[in-house]
């Protein structure tokens, strides 16, 4: 895995159901930036509160949920175009080891989910041996 992980790091945040999904299947957008100390993950999930949305890690995959509901007052309309998306969708990135998981945080401002995953500090595999 670590040979993959030095050609591409970004192949840490494929999505793990990517190519899997019905193509009609409700889902939101996400960028993926990193810099020196973390990478970070922004969702679009426009119209929902932060009480609507669901975000856990689970060995080495990170899963956004949500779910859009339909209130009852728009459902007796007769509608003439429904592009909007009702329901539950989700997620899951396979994130590997190189995340220190501890110290994942996320906030959500105005329709977006921004997830920060901060970077492992490198464990230093010399030491010295004393001669005797």
């Amino acid at each position: 895995m670590l040979m993959k992980i030095a050609k591409d790091p970004m192949r840490l945040f494929d999505d793990i159901w990517s190519g899997t999904q019905m193509p009609t299947a409700p889902s939101f957008k996400v960028d993926i930036s990193e810099d020196e100390h973390a990478f970070h993950l922004d969702a679009e999930l426009p119209g929902l509160t932060k009480e609507n949305i669901l975000l856990n890690i689970e060995d080495d995959v990170l899963t956004i949920k949500a779910e859009r509901t339909q209130n009852e007052e728009q459902k007796k309309k007769d509608y003439h175009r429904i592009e909007r998306s009702y329901g539950s969708f989700s997620r899951s990135f396979n994130i590997g080891e190189l995340i220190d998981k501890e110290n994942i945080g996320a906030a959500f401002d105005n329709g977006v989910l921004h997830v920060t995953l901060p970077k492992m500090q490198p464990v230093k595999k010399t030491r010295e041996i004393s001669i005797n």
